[in-house]
Formats: C-alpha cells, structure tokens, sequence
C-alpha cells in the first residue's frame, strides 16, 4: 500500500495542452510568441534584456511567452507606484495595460486595443467563413426553431454555466437606484433571462418592496430551471420576481409577456439576447420592446461586439450570414458594430420600409464599446473579447396605434 501511495506521488502530471485543437488555428494571435525587436528585423544578438523577458526561468512560461508585452498604449503612469494597476477602491474599467506592464500579472485588462496579427487575422478568419457557410438544410434547421436549440443548451447545463452577472449595479447604475428601499413603485423586465444570472443579483441587492421583476425567456427549460431555484420568489414581501415563458419577436396577443400591458414597464434589460436573434427578427423586437415600455422607459442594453473572440475562432460551416454563426450547440449570434446598433435603436435602418413612420425610433442616451483582454494566466494566452454597452429610451411623448404600432409624436 505504501510503495502505491509513494509511486503515486512521484508520477508526475502532464502539463496542460495550451491550446485544444480548436483554437490551434489562432496560435499566432492568442500567444506572444519570442520575436526579436526592432521591427521584427532578425539579430543573432537579440538578449533577454531586449525582448523584456526576465532571466529567471521561473518567470516564463513553459510555452516560450514572453512575460512582458509592448501594447499599443504608452504608460501615463509609474507601474511601480501601483504594481496592482488597481484604483481605490477597485472599480471595473480601470485596470490598463501599458508600455512595460507583465500581460500575465492579472487576469484581465481594460480598454485594450487589439494589435495588427490580430486585426489581420480577423480578415482571414472572415474569407475562410463565408466561403464556407452553413448549407441551405442546416439553415433551415437551426433558423426554424430556435428556441428548441436553448431548451436543448439548459436541459443539458442548468443553471451552471453563465455566472451570475455581479458587475450589474456598475455598469447599469439605474439598477442601484430602482432596488432602494424608497424609490417606489417599479416594474422590470428581463428578456432572455436564461437561468436567471441577472434577475437573482437584482432580487438579492433589492431593497424595494414595491418591485416586480418580469423575467422572460423563450426557452421553457431556462423558466423551469428559474423556478426551481431556491432563490425564485414569486410571492408580494420584498420585491416580487415572476418567471414565464415569452418570445420577445411574438405578434398579435403573443406580442406582450403574460402579466404585463402596453407601456406597463419602466425598465427592460437586454443582455446577450438580441444576438441570438435573426436580423429579420430585430424590427418586431423593437416594435414589441417600445410598446411595453412607458413613455421615458429605458432600455439597459448588453451584447457581443465585432471582433470579439467568440466570433474569430469560428471556422468552416458556422457562417449563417454576415456576421450571424451557428454555435456548436446550435444556438445562434450575431456580432454587431457601434454605429449599426445606434441605427437599429435610432430606426435609421427601417427608413424607407413601408410604414416607416411606425418605427420605434429609440433615443440614444449612450452607447460605447467594451474592450477587453483576457489572460490565461497557466497556459499564457491572452483573447480579446469585446462587447457593446448602451443606454436607450423612449421619448416621454409617444401615442400607440390600434394597429399597436408606435408613432412619435
């Protein structure tokens, strides 16, 4: 038993693979491989010292990285004043990567511009994806039904796999302002709440007897999973959250979730939803969004931004249409750009459609993009991720047809 237990001992792990066989096309721009300076001119003499690369072994990774990183961004401010790069107290956003700074010292950095490999890398990635589509029958396949593919994605993870999204009081400040103990009376809807990591952080910061959160999903399983939570509570106390079943792109009586009333909400929440619909999809959405809303209603508004990782590393079969994929799982999502959300909310991009003057025609308060680089700190990789953040509303003056089509007045 004990020559077992000491054979056991001395067995020594595998390392890791650093990157599986699905990400092996993006080696080049997920890792600093060691390239001499100087604008890439080979030199015999090139040292440690100028590459940045510390002597100490045990300070490089095993796969050649270098611990150091020459960003875009020069540094404003002394890193050995404040080796953390944190502000006090901590807030998200604030952490930057400059000139001299070890890329593998934290696990994330904000505001990261991503560098020309991987700028030039995004354009391969785009020819090699249209030219290899998703043929006519998947299409078919996967654009019919699509909220069979989320029954499918939760029957299988539950509540497991998104996190609860804690940075929601941050980056959504209203969020703050409606679960105070006095602000009064307020309705919220969730759409695409999935397993419920938003709609759980609201209840549990909520101090607002006088709120009710609408948390809706088009995937059955996702509302079953919410409301078999310990957390689901949907009787009047402290705040009241009620989970159901709704199609944000529904027409005629399945155009509003049930329990809810033209222009009955104050806030709805969109995060990571509107991607997962077909842009054929986005008009009714936006009809159907205006319509709940009360007039000065706002929209708190999160999803995924061109570029991002989760788009580059698609390869052949995945491409739908410009920007849309087919996950692994069948799921789908689209990638947007800054000025194309501002024209989808505004309505600039119906204009000219029949009946355009019945176009939600949403006020941009704010809109911005979120960049970010991500550190795999064990098998030194870094991924840019990026993500579109906005702010709209529906102007305080508005009337609503009888063909419940919304016109500004």
């Amino acid at each position: 038993m004990s020559e077992a237990i000491e054979t056991s001992t001395m067995t020594k792990k595998k390392p890791k693979q650093q990157l599986s066989k699905a990400m092996e096309h993006m080696r080049g721009v997920v890792t600093d491989p060691l390239e001499p300076p100087n604008n890439g001119i080979e030199d015999s003499t090139t040292s440690l010292d100028s590459l940045h690369i510390s002597s100490d072994p045990t300070e490089q990774s095993a796969y050649g990285v270098p611990t150091t990183y020459q960003p875009l961004r020069k540094a404003t401010t002394s890193s050995s004043s404040n080796p953390n790069k944190r502000s006090d107290p901590f807030q998200f956003g604030s952490r930057f990567l400059e000139e001299g700074d070890d890329i593998f010292s934290h696990n994330a950095w904000d505001h990261v511009e991503t560098d020309s490999s991987y700028q030039d890398f995004i354009l391969e990635q785009t020819d090699l994806q249209r030219s290899n589509p998703v043929n006519d029958f998947d299409k078919a396949r996967f654009n019919d039904k699509p909220e069979k593919w989320w029954d499918k994605f939760y029957s299988h993870n539950k509540a497991n796999f998104f996190k609860d999204r804690k940075w929601l009081g941050q980056e959504f400040p209203l969020l703050k302002d409606v679960t105070r103990s006095d602000y009064g009376k307020v309705t919220i809807l969730e759409v695409g709440a999935g397993a419920g990591n938003t709609a759980f952080p609201i209840m549990k910061m909520n101090e607002n007897e006088e709120l009710k959160l609408y948390a809706c999903d088009y995937s059955r399983t996702a509302v079953d999973v919410m409301k078999n939570s310990q957390l689901y509570n949907d009787k009047e106390g402290k705040g009241v959250m009620i989970a159901d079943r709704w199609d944000v792109t529904g027409q005629g009586e399945e155009s509003t979730p049930s329990g809810l009333e033209k222009e009955s909400v104050n806030v709805i929440i969109m995060i990571f939803i509107f991607s997962a619909l077909a842009p054929s999809q986005w008009k009714q959405a936006l009809i159907n969004i205006w319509n709940l809303l009360k007039p000065g209603g706002t929209v708190l508004f999160r999803d995924y931004g061109r570029g991002d990782l989760a788009q580059v590393r698609f390869k052949k079969g995945r491409y739908l249409e410009e920007n849309f994929y087919i996950r692994g799982d069948g799921t789908r999502v689209y990638f947007f750009e800054k000025d194309q959300l501002e024209n989808i909310w505004s309505g600039k991009d119906f204009e000219g459609e029949e009946e355009d003057n019945a176009i939600p025609k949403f006020d941009i308060v704010n809109i911005g993009v979120d960049r970010r680089m991500i550190v795999n700190r064990q098998r030194r990789l870094k991924m840019y991720r990026c993500w579109m953040q906005g702010l709209f509303q529906k102007p305080e003056s508005t009337v609503i047809e009888d063909n419940n089509v919304v016109n500004i007045i």
